[in-house]
C-alpha cells in the first residue's frame, strides 16, 4: 500500500516538473499578449455611445464613459455626463469591462433574491423529508 502510495506521489511529482515553463521566458510575451487582448476586447465592444466601458488603469485609476475611437496604439473614452475626452494606450491598461448600464444595486437585489430563494427550497426539503 505504502509502496503504490508513493509510487503515485512520484509520478505526480514528474508530471508537474514536466509541465513546469519558467517565469521569467513566459514574462515578455504576457505584456504583448495582455495588450493584444486588450485591443480585441475594446474593437469587439465598437465604438459610439452603445459601447459602454468601464477602465482599470495599471496605476489604479477607473475610467467609466463610452469608446468614442479606436486607434492601432490607443483608444479613446468620453465621459457620460461631462464628454470628456479621455485617450488611453492599450499598454497603460490593466482591464476592460463591458458595462452594460446595470446598477450595483440592481446585481445585488437578484443575488440576493437567488439567495432566498434557494435557501427556501432547502428548508422545503427539510421538512418534506420530516413529514415522511
Amino acid at each position: 500500500m505504502l509502496r503504490t502510495l508513493l509510487s503515485v506521489f512520484l509520478i505526480g511529482l514528474i508530471m508537474l516538473g514536466v509541465n513546469a515553463v519558467p517565469s521569467f521566458a513566459a514574462q515578455s510575451n504576457d505584456d504583448a499578449n495582455a495588450i493584444e487582448k486588450v485591443r480585441l476586447k475594446v474593437a469587439k465592444m465598437g465604438v459610439g455611445d452603445k459601447a459602454k466601458v468601464t477602465v482599470r488603469m495599471k496605476n489604479g485609476t477607473k475610467i467609466k464613459g463610452f469608446v468614442s475611437q479606436a486607434g492601432a496604439n490607443e483608444f479613446t473614452v468620453r465621459n457620460n455626463q461631462t464628454g470628456d475626452p479621455t485617450t488611453i494606450a492599450y499598454s497603460d491598461v490593466l482591464k476592460v469591462e463591458a458595462n452594460g448600464g446595470h446598477s450595483t444595486a440592481r446585481n445585488l437585489a437578484i443575488g440576493i433574491g437567488i439567495g432566498v430563494g434557494a435557501f427556501l427550497v432547502v428548508i422545503a426539503a427539510v421538512f418534506a423529508s420530516l413529514n415522511d
